[in-house]
This record gives structure tokens, sequence and C-alpha cells, in this order.
């Protein structure tokens, strides 16, 4: 028996700090330039969406992973860890 990917992302908790961790660096570019827009599918703790006209980030629940940085065609998310004590715990590895 194997546990879905929702009930173990359940398991991780997060010390969520009041600045943000991640920013789009020109939130135009997202909407004008980006067609495909690859952060709002590849983020596998889906922290982009799509609100409106524009793409937001809730950091808050991010895995930490550097998915976003990579896959942005446009260099357009500015990315690093949470400052120190605060981000994700992972439970179980």
């Amino acid at each position: 028996m194997s546990a879905k990917v929702e009930d173990k992302l359940f398991l991780n908790r997060f010390n969520v700090d009041d600045e943000s961790h991640l920013r789009l660096i020109d939130p135009d570019v997202c909407m004008k330039k980006c067609d495909d827009q690859p952060c709002l599918y590849i983020c596998p703790a889906n922290v982009y969406k799509m609100e409106k006209d524009r793409v937001s980030v809730n950091y808050e629940g991010c895995l930490e992973c550097g998915s976003c940085r990579v896959g942005c065609p446009h260099f357009n998310i500015d990315w690093r860890f949470p400052r120190g004590g605060y981000g994700v715990r992972h439970k179980f590895g």
C-alpha cells in the first residue's frame, strides 16, 4: 500500500516568516512575455497561482525545492532559502 503525495505533504510543518523568500522580479514579464507560465504547474506545492490578471506567490507553503527558479524561462523568480529558523520541516525524510 502506498501513500498519496498529498498525504505525505500533509506531514510537512512550516515555520512561516513575515518576509517572503520568493519574489517575482517583474510581474509584467509573467503576463506579457511568458505564454505558458510554467511556474503555475512546475511547483509541487502549488505556490504560484493565477489570480485574475496576475500571478500570485503564496510562499507560506513552499517546499524549498527550487523548481520554480529553474523552470522559469525568463529567470524572473528571485528565489532564496528562508531566513534561519524559518521554512519547511520535512517529517520522514
